[in-house]
């Protein structure tokens, strides 16, 4: 079945950066969006960029306007989110996702921004 695995978590001082990436395979079929979310403990999942594929129309949480990028090929089935001045509230598991006939999702990767 469909494994989508990330990598590029980890901990890093405020300030810093992160790449994440995803992968999934075998290749998703009609993949019209792409995206990460995190959940930090205590809170709910909440979304922190998607892509909607047909129209390449990005979309970012406010808290992600300005520092993360994120790009992704639905063709080669990965997804990057690009995380540069990195705050202490960034500290979370962010997860992978994409939607084609189906919902799919990483197992997670543990960002931790410390002071």
């Amino acid at each position: 079945q469909v494994q989508l695995v990330e990598s590029g978590g980890g901990s890093v001082q405020a300030g810093g950066s992160l790449r994440l990436s995803c992968v999934a395979s075998p290749n998703i079929a009609s993949i019209d969006s792409m995206g990460w979310y995190r959940q930090a403990p205590g809170n709910q999942r909440e979304l922190v960029a998607s892509i909607t594929t047909g129209s390449n129309i990005k979309w970012y949480a406010n808290f992600a306007k300005g520092r993360f990028v994120i790009s992704g090929d639905e063709v080669r089935n990965t997804v990057t989110l690009q995380m540069d001045s990195l705050e202490v509230d960034d500290t979370a598991v962010y997860y992978c996702h994409m939607r084609g006939r189906k919902n799919y999702w990483g197992q997670g990767t543990q960002v931790t921004v410390s002071s």
